[in-house]
C-alpha cells in the first residue's frame, strides 16, 4: 500500500499552518483544465470566483452563508436555481443573490457563472452533474457524489472527457483540524497508520420518519447519509487504497433502507478500519487513528472538526488538544457550517491553478468511497430503486 504523499502548499486553506496535499493511491497526477473549454475560469484568475448554486435547500443555504465569511474579492454568489421559480426567488432574496432561475438548465446557460455548486439530494447528482459538465461548467457536488460507483464513474469520466473541474464536497477533508491531522500523519508523527475507528450516528427526529432519510427512492439510509464520511476518512488515512476485504453487518428499516451499519475494512499492508453509522442511535461521533508510534483523535463532531487531540504519552491519557476555531456564523441549519468555506477556497485554488481535480479530494478516492459503500449496502441487503 502506498501511503499518502503530501506535495504542495495550499495557503488559501490555513494561513497559520503549512497545509499540504497528496496524490491518489495510484499516483495519478492532477491534470490541467483546457482553458479553451473553460474561458471564464481560466481568464478570471485575479477576480472573484462566481458561484451558481443549484438547489435551494438547507445545505445550499449554509453553503452560501459560509461563502459570505470569505473576502468578496475572492468569492461571489451570482445565481441560484430551483425547480420552483418562487423558491429560487425567495432564496435569492434571503441571501441577496442577484439572479435566480426556475430551472437548472437556465442557470447553466448563465455566462457569468464560473463554477456551480450542486446542493440537491444525491439521487439527482448524476443528471444535474452531467448537465453542468456538458454545459461547460466546473462542478462542486455535494456528498455522496451519486447513488453508486457506476454513477460516480460516469461523472468522473465526463469531467475528464471535457477537461473540467469536478470535486465531491466532502467538506470534512478541508477543515484545518483535518488538514493538521493529515500533516501529522504524512510527517510520520504517529508512525504508520494501522487502525482507524470511526462512528457517525444520530437518532433521527420523529418528524423525519417519513422523509428522505427513510425513503429508498430518495437514497435514504445511514451509509449514504453519514457512513460515507467514515469511509472517506479511512480512505484518506490509508493513502487512497481500496480495501482488500470488506465485511459489513447491519439492520434495515421497514422501508428497506439501512438504519445501522457496522463495517470492517482490511487494507493492503494489514491496516484495519472499524466503522459504524446509524440514523437510529445517538452515539458520540469521533474518529480515532492508531499508528505504530502514537495516536490521534478527531473529537465530536469529527466530520466538521474544530480540534485535534493526542495523548501525552503511552500510559498518560491526558489529552493535548489543538484548537481551530471557526469564524462566527449564526443561524445555520447544520453544526459548524462556517467550515463549508474551506471547500470553497479549495475550489477557487484549483481553478486558479487550472487543476481539473483536487489533490485533497481526488476523484479516484471519491470512486473508492462509492465502491466501498456499494459493497457495504450489498452485504446488508439495501437495494435502491433504479
Amino acid at each position: 500500500m502506498q501511503t499518502a504523499v503530501w506535495l504542495q502548499l495550499i495557503p488559501e486553506l490555513i494561513p497559520e499552518l503549512i497545509p499540504v496535499s497528496y496524490l491518489s493511491n495510484n499516483g495519478r497526477k492532477v491534470g490541467l483544465i483546457n482553458s479553451e473549454l473553460l474561458p471564464s475560469a481560466a481568464k478570471k484568475i485575479a477576480m472573484a470566483t462566481r458561484w451558481g448554486v443549484i438547489g435551494a435547500g438547507l445545505i445550499s443555504s449554509d453553503f452560501v452563508s459560509a461563502i459570505r465569511t470569505l473576502p468578496e474579492s475572492d468569492h461571489e454568489v451570482v445565481a441560484v436555481a430551483s425547480r420552483s421559480t418562487e423558491v429560487a426567488a425567495e432564496f435569492a432574496s434571503k441571501h441577496s443573490i442577484p439572479a435566480h432561475y426556475g430551472s437548472y438548465e437556465d442557470l447553466l446557460k448563465d455566462k457569468e457563472i464560473d463554477v456551480v455548486y450542486i446542493g440537491t439530494i444525491h439521487p439527482t447528482h448524476l443528471s444535474i452533474g452531467l448537465m453542468a459538465l456538458e454545459a461547460g461548467k466546473p462542478v462542486l457536488c455535494e456528498k455522496p457524489m451519486s447513488l453508486n460507483a457506476i454513477q460516480t464513474s460516469q461523472l468522473i469520466n465526463k469531467a475528464r472527457e471535457k477537461g473540467l473541474f469536478l470535486m465531491e464536497a466532502t467538506w470534512m477533508r478541508f477543515f484545518p483540524a483535518c488538514v493538521a491531522l493529515m500533516d501529522k500523519v504524512s510527517r510520520g508523527e504517529i508512525g504508520k497508520v494501522k487502525f482507524v475507528r470511526v462512528n457517525f450516528s444520530f437518532r433521527r427526529p420523529v418528524e423525519r420518519e417519513k422523509g428522505r432519510l427513510v425513503d429508498p427512492t430518495l437514497g435514504g439510509g445511514s451509509v449514504l447519509d453519514v457512513g460515507v464520511y467514515a469511509i472517506s476518512l479511512a480512505t484518506m488515512l490509508f493513502g487512497g487504497s481500496k480495501p482488500v476485504k470488506v465485511h459489513a453487518e447491519g439492520t434495515l428499516l421497514d422501508t428497506g433502507v439501512d438504519d445501522l451499519a457496522v463495517i470492517t475494512l482490511t487494507y493492503p499492508g494489514g491496516g484495519i478500519a472499524s466503522l459504524s453509522c446509524s440514523i437510529s442511535y445517538n452515539f458520540e461521533c469521533e474518529a480515532h487513528i492508531g499508528g505504530t508510534e502514537g495516536d490521534l483523535k478527531l473529537p465530536h463532531p469529527f466530520w466538521c472538526p474544530t480540534s485535534l487531540e493526542s495523548p501525552k504519552g503511552v500510559y498518560d491519557f491526558q489529552k493535548v488538544s489543538l484548537e481551530f476555531p471557526l469564524p462566527p456564523l449564526p443561524h445555520t441549519n447544520y453544526p459548524n457550517s462556517a467550515g463549508l468555506r474551506y471547500e470553497a477556497e479549495e475550489v477557487r485554488s484549483c481553478l486558479k491553478r487550472k487543476a481539473i481535480e483536487s489533490s485533497i479530494m481526488p476523484l479516484d478516492q471519491s470512486l473508492v468511497v462509492a465502491q466501498v459503500a456499494d459493497e457495504v449496502m450489498k452485504q446488508i441487503g439495501v437495494i435502491y430503486t433504479k
